[in-house]
């Protein structure tokens, strides 16, 4: 029988995607969704333009006589979603998916949306790799210990759960037996590592994976503005390591310090602000990425000017943007909502601020030289590459995995172009 994999959202997706197809492979044979029998989508909840777009798939795959096993965060948080697939299982299950399809392929439907802790790190051996990629995504937590009042992640992933540094420093070991040379630690927050133990472990955790042997790049996932200031120094000197990419992705959703009390971050503007400021000061090149969400329900306008400046000032080289979708079971849900047109209208203004500073932040590198590690291919018969800091560049020719020095001559707002 042939199983087909499609991933929504997240690293962390991407990651568990992984999981299941290397179990799914000791079993089925896997497929394009077009040739499968059955379809598993690891699905996203985050905003609702995401939740529709995953249901309307479930119904197209289901007109084209396909099961539909639904996996990820909607399994938790969208009644509808587990109501119209074949099988639903929740992402600390995902171990099980193999007795789920066999389910579905019987006619019986099975839903498993409690949770349970469940060490991903352990599922290694059996992850299944394409040959067309130089990056392992590496679980090291499940869940998170904040309270955002947009966020429905949490009643999805559940409340922080880190995994053993042992069981994760010896997957990484084992990635780069196996050839890999981006190692991608990734979570709900990577900041939180360690916190349900009483500690920051995050900064240990990367000078321990720095000091195996081998040459490779270690990327650092998603971390909490707050979370990064209180162990900014042993931060910095952990990423200080040749090893570990210059790149921060660091949310700071508004610049509004009121707006982010609404919204319970946990952060202030100010937390985000010294974190940028030191990274920049410590290293050449920091590639720094953070996140916005438009149209909160008490952003006015003030507020939205407030965030419009601290991206002008702090020069962020990725902006995600992301219009405030209210979310069933939030807090912000039962807020009253902004007109679609003023978030529309604020998300135009900061895109075309955010790709002017990105073009001005990679114009300063064309003519330099720069070492890169050849990741996956690119469009068009390229490679992509990235350099020290997580610059995305493009390349003519280069083989996945290997690590050379090559000449920009180019750039878009979002990536270098290197002549080989």
């Amino acid at each position: 029988m042939r199983v087909a994999v499609e991933t929504y959202g997240c690293t962390m997706n991407q990651a568990d995607s992984d999981i299941m197809r290397g179990l799914i492979s000791r079993h089925f044979d896997l497929s394009s969704p077009e040739e499968a029998e059955v379809v598993v989508l690891n699905s996203c909840g985050v905003i609702e333009f995401t939740e529709r777009k995953i249901l309307k798939r479930i119904q197209e795959l289901k007109k084209e006589g396909k099961k539909v096993v639904l996996a990820g965060c909607l399994t938790i948080i969208s009644n509808e979603a587990v109501k119209i697939c074949d099988s639903a299982i929740s992402p600390t299950y995902i171990d099980k998916i193999v007795e789920v399809i066999n389910s579905v392929t019987s006619g019986k439907k099975v839903v498993i949306k409690n949770s349970k802790d469940l060490d991903k790190s352990r599922f290694f051996e059996i992850k299944r790799r394409l040959g067309n990629t130089a990056i392992a995504i590496v679980s090291i937590a499940e869940g998170c210990l904040g309270n955002c009042s947009f966020c429905a992640t949490k009643l999805a992933r559940g409340r922080l759960r880190s995994f053993s540094m042992d069981s994760i420093i010896e997957e990484v070991k084992m990635a780069i037996r196996s050839g890999f040379r981006e190692i991608q630690l990734t979570s709900q927050d990577t900041g939180s590592y360690g916190l349900d133990k009483g500690r920051f472990m995050l900064p240990d955790l990367i000078e321990s994976i720095s000091k195996l042997d081998g040459e490779f790049r270690v990327r650092i996932g998603m971390m909490n503005p707050r979370f990064a200031f209180k162990m900014l120094d042993d931060l910095l000197n952990a990423y200080a390591d040749r090893k570990v990419y210059k790149f921060i992705h660091i949310p700071v959703q508004s610049g509004d310090n009121k707006v982010l009390k609404d919204m319970r971050r946990n952060h202030t503007v100010e937390d985000y602000i010294e974190v940028v400021r030191k990274f920049r000061r410590s290293f050449e090149d920091v590639l720094v990425s953070t996140d916005i969400i438009v149209g909160y329900p008490t952003e006015s306008e003030e507020s939205f000017w407030k965030t419009y400046d601290l991206i002008r000032e702090t020069k962020p080289d990725i902006v995600n943007i992301t219009r405030f979708s209210p979310r069933r079971g939030t807090i912000a849900a039962t807020l009253k909502d902004i007109p679609s047109w003023i978030k529309k209208n604020r998300s135009r203004l900061l895109t075309n601020l955010s790709r002017r500073i990105g073009f001005e932040n990679n114009k300063k590198f064309i003519g330099r030289e720069l070492r890169v590690l050849i990741t996956k291919f690119g469009k068009k018969r390229t490679m992509l590459a990235r350099s020290d800091s997580y610059r995305p560049v493009v390349l003519k020719s280069g083989r996945i995995g290997e690590f050379k020095v090559v000449k920009i001559s180019d750039c878009k707002f979002n990536y270098l172009m290197a002549l080989n």
